[in-house]
């Protein structure tokens, strides 16, 4: 793969599919999403509200981002905007993203996180994110491009799951 050019593009209804499989394939290896969901399909499309986007490799699907608006529970925007004095509404949450294991080192996750700032700004929003604070690698990444770490806070994803995650802006 060193020799491959990478490129993104936007995602396509064609492509959910090869994103699930390679999602499924990051589950796996890394524990990414968390909790796997029910219809994994349903859930990429779901903070995709904005656009989404796929690194492709060879032909293939290589990595995966979306941004979105922000919603209620999201962390990252409120801290950002109460740090910038705006309104949460000005931000764009960056998401769905993973990259393939095989795809790794090539840098497709830079190239994603890219694209997805580009589009927020495109859209005179401010991207942001969140990561559980176990993916050091994922952070590590965030860090090395710039990103500012806004908190580490404690989220409630269910009555039985209190989860620890890093809040980020671009």
């Amino acid at each position: 793969m060193d020799r491959t050019e990478h490129r993104v593009r936007p995602r396509t209804e064609d492509d959910i599919e090869e994103c699930v499989r390679v999602l499924g394939e990051v589950h796996r290896r890394d524990g990414y999403p968390v909790n796997w969901p029910a219809r994994p399909g349903e859930w990429l499309a779901q903070a995709s509200a904005l656009g989404s986007w796929v690194a492709e490799s060879d032909g293939r699907v290589a990595g995966h981002v979306s941004i979105s608006r922000s919603e209620e529970g999201d962390l990252a925007p409120v801290l950002w905007s109460e740090r910038n004095g705006t309104s949460s509404e000005e931000a764009a949450v960056v998401g769905r993203l993973f990259v393939a294991p095989q795809a790794r080192g090539y840098g497709i996750g830079a190239l994603l996180i890219g694209r997805a700032v580009e589009e927020a700004r495109r859209h005179r929003l401010h991207p942001v994110l969140d990561v559980v604070a176990s993916d050091t690698a994922a952070a590590a990444l965030y860090e090395r491009l710039g990103w500012t770490r806004l908190a580490t806070v404690e989220q409630r994803w269910s009555a039985s799951q209190l989860v620890a995650v890093h809040c980020y802006a671009a």
